[in-house]
């Protein structure tokens, strides 16, 4: 049900990070993990919840194929590729992302930077 001109594949990556870290990290993280993912994927949409002790970062890339994606991220893509500063930031390194086939979309799903 995807329309064939746009993305038909979503990677998503979720990570937790220390409250007090959450704005450090949402800087690191966009200018080393997302602004790559922006020269390569179709969309990149970065979203955060903030709770109490704790903050998670969910990151979804939008891809025309399964393919297209493993030319980004190696012959597996469901392997992750930590950042470097990511052991020193992360509650618990995310063991793998999901990647999930994009069935049906309307209307306007993205979002301006806040």
């Amino acid at each position: 049900m995807s329309d064939a001109s746009g993305p038909a594949i979503a990677r998503i990556w979720r990570g937790r990070v220390p409250a007090t870290r959450a704005d450090e990290y949402e800087a690191y993280l966009f200018e080393h993990g997302i602004k790559p993912l922006i020269e390569k994927a179709m969309g990149v949409q970065s979203l955060r919840e903030d709770r109490p002790g704790e903050t998670e970062f969910v990151t979804i890339s939008y891809w025309e194929s399964v393919e297209a994606m493993a030319r980004f991220a190696g012959s597996d893509p469901r392997r992750i590729h930590h950042l470097e500063r990511d052991p020193e930031f992360l509650i618990e390194l995310p063991k793998d992302v999901q990647i999930l086939q994009i069935r049906f979309a309307h209307g306007r799903t993205g979002g301006a930077l806040a």
